[in-house]
């Protein structure tokens, strides 16, 4: 129980840290931190009123100015992006300007006491040791932002790695399942009877789509060309079990980019699955599926069209129905965020789906 009990503290603890929920109580416990700091510190106690009162609210002011430029211009635009020798350089030129600016301040008050106090007061050394006080000040608001970072970062990966292992699992029972095996083992067998040559090529195609599933799949990164195979064996497969089924795949990308491209396994195939599930026409006429893959700039598109019969309602598991297509939104969400477009279009008689992401490039040596 007091396990349990530490758990959740320590969880709250945490939510209190990152979520924009308690983004109000945050700044709140931040600032009125910082004052009780300030206030009961010598630099303010030892001054007599009202000039103490003054000099609170001019360093208190200028402390808070100094950690919000930190935290939301200096950490994310040079500390966030591994610029830290720089980051340090305009952090220390950020003190000692706003140690001037305060000196100035404290200057334009000048009643007997202080001016008699100052005239002992060693400007110099007055600058050193507010820089050593007032650098670890600045630098916990860096910490907490950094923080904030690591923990958001690593619940991203482990909901990432959750996701990718829960779709592995659902196309592992989904797609090589011995349903669809069957079918396919079926079709063979009587490919060889009538078409030796076909028959070849298909158990080449279906030693290609299990290849890519029992091993590709489980890469970080794969080439774009064995993405762009396994939709290509996937949907000569689907020939065979389907009559009347017309595919059109094609890539205007320069065939040396391709092998060059890398992305995440199997962002496309729940939207070719789909497009093959609803594009089945109950009155025997021709079915059409139309992939495109090119590219726009820095982005890799995918575009994705199959004809519906609206008298043909597909049946749904309960259980199961829609999550794939969850799934992949919301994998596409941790791995690009806002990065990514993804457009999906429904009307009587089709089916389009257009997704953009930004593809990397590697060069093999």
């Amino acid at each position: 129980m007091e396990y349990n009990t530490q758990e959740v503290r320590n969880s709250w603890i945490i939510r209190f840290i990152i979520d924009s929920d308690y983004r109000i109580l945050r700044h709140f416990v931040l600032l009125s931190g910082i004052l009780a700091v300030i206030a009961f510190s010598r630099e303010i106690t030892e001054y007599p009123s009202p000039y103490n009162y003054y000099r609170l609210a001019c360093i208190y002011g200028s402390i808070i100015a100094m950690s919000y430029i930190n935290m939301y211009f200096l950490v994310p635009q040079f500390f966030f992006k591994g610029r830290y020798l720089l980051y340090i350089l305009l952090l220390l030129a950020l003190v000692i300007a706003w140690m001037m600016i305060i000196g100035i301040l404290l200057g334009a008050y000048n009643p007997e006491y202080i001016v008699i106090r100052h005239k002992h007061d060693n400007h110099l050394r007055g600058y050193y040791e507010g820089t050593i006080i007032l650098m670890p000040i600045i630098l916990v608001t860096t910490m907490i932002k950094l923080f904030q970072r690591w923990t958001i970062d690593t619940e991203r990966i482990n909901e990432l790695n959750n996701i990718t292992l829960t779709m592995e699992l659902n196309e592992l029972r989904n797609q090589i399942n011995p349903h669809f095996l069957f079918n396919m083992l079926n079709g063979i067998k009587a490919l060889v009877r009538t078409d030796v040559d076909k028959a070849t090529t298909v158990i080449l195609q279906l030693s290609e789509f299990l290849r890519y599933q029992l091993y590709e799949n489980n890469e970080v990164k794969i080439p774009l060309k064995s993405e762009i195979d396994f939709l290509s064996n996937f949907l000569e497969l689907e020939k065979i079990r389907r009559d009347n089924l017309s595919v059109t795949l094609s890539c205007s990308i320069d065939p040396s980019v391709i092998n060059n491209m890398l992305l995440p396994p199997s962002l496309f195939t729940i939207f070719v699955e789909n497009a093959v599930k609803h594009s089945i026409n109950i009155s025997g006429a021709q079915s059409d599926i139309t992939i495109r893959i090119e590219t726009e700039g820095t982005m890799l598109c995918f575009y994705c069209y199959n004809s519906i019969d609206p008298d043909y309602i597909p049946s749904v598991d309960k259980k199961k129905g829609g999550l794939g297509l969850l799934n992949i939104k919301r994998r596409l969400d941790l791995l690009y965020g806002k990065a990514h477009t993804l457009t999906l279009a429904h009307t009587k008689s089709a089916y389009n789906v257009t997704l953009k992401i930004p593809y990397e490039l590697y060069s093999i040596r």
